[in-house]
């Protein structure tokens, strides 16, 4: 009978992510020492050792990540298999991964998921969120099934996809940047001595992606779009913003729009999945997100 089963990989593989035995046992709702039982018992069963204890925290041995590499592509074939076996029993999907660009807050989406838990179809539903190319990403390495993402997705298709709506830019700065008091349209050159604020791209593999970004240009990154306002705010740096979410900042004065030779195009949004993908609540949170989602979801400034 073999000693590592499924349930064993799953316990090694929180640990991992987790850091400790008691943060483990928290995100499996277990009690600390029952973990620390079943490694015990695992590693005397295997007759090697899976972790390297150092105080509270812990490391995988060179074994224990040997086990994991594999392990983990075990983990999703189980859980794939799983939801497949449940779709075909109830056309209900066993998790629907939704992942969504940064710009848009998960906030904005309660309703809908207020809506979908109504149904109590048993469908698990996990939330992500990616920034630039990230959300194509997830789509195509199949760690999303759905996605709302920014910008044109990636060569080779094998997707399908539905306009979410579109999203003005404006070149902005806090009143008190030099940039503010610069007489005329703004020039690349104008720009190269002062911060520019960016959004960092979330993508693994795919090139990152940027929007008028000069080499050598000095730059701040940062996780989100939220961020990124207020850094700008704050007189931090310069750079374009989405029109819907500063539009009071800008009434108010606390943001400037600075004329720009060259300007920023409308983004396009995109609902995307899989071709081919047809559970029944991927289908619902198709049909429930086929509408204008971009700016009408955005968080505006107050």
């Amino acid at each position: 009978m073999l000693k590592l089963t499924l349930e064993a990989i799953e316990l090694v593989d929180a640990i991992d992510r987790h850091g400790s035995f008691a943060a483990a046992a928290v995100r499996l709702n277990r009690v600390p020492s029952t973990i620390s039982y079943a490694v015990a018992k695992l590693e005397e069963q295997l007759g090697l050792r899976l972790f390297e204890r150092q105080g509270p925290r812990v490391e995988l041995s060179a074994a224990g990540r040997e086990m994991l590499d594999e392990g983990r592509w075990l983990l999703g074939a189980a859980a794939t298999l799983e939801s497949r076996m449940r779709q075909v029993a109830t056309g209900y999907e066993s998790e629907l991964r939704l992942v969504h660009d940064s710009l848009i807050p998960t906030e904005a989406l309660m309703d809908d998921i207020r809506d979908f838990e109504a149904l109590r179809c048993g469908t698990r539903l996990r939330l992500g969120c990616e920034a630039l190319s990230g959300s194509w990403e997830a789509l195509r390495d199949g760690r999303a099934d759905l996605v709302i993402a920014a910008g044109e997705g990636p060569a080779g298709g094998g997707y399908q996809v539905h306009p979410a709506g579109t999203l003005d830019f404006v070149f902005c700065v806090a009143p008190q940047h030099p940039l503010a008091r610069a007489k005329g349209p703004l020039r690349r050159a104008d720009l190269l001595a002062h911060t520019a604020i960016v959004v960092g791209d979330t993508a693994r593999s795919l090139s990152d992606r940027t929007v008028g970004l000069m080499a050598g240009q000095p730059r701040i990154t940062v996780p989100s779009m939220a961020a990124k306002i207020a850094c700008q705010r704050s007189g931090l740096g310069h750079g374009f913003l989405p029109r819907a979410c500063v539009e009071a900042d800008l009434a108010r004065g606390s943001l400037v729009a600075v004329p720009i030779e060259e300007g920023r195009p409308p983004e396009s949004f995109f609902l995307a999945w899989k071709t081919g993908a047809g559970g029944r609540a991927l289908q619902w949170w198709r049909e429930r997100l086929q509408r204008p989602l971009v700016p009408a979801l955005l968080p505006r400034s107050v």
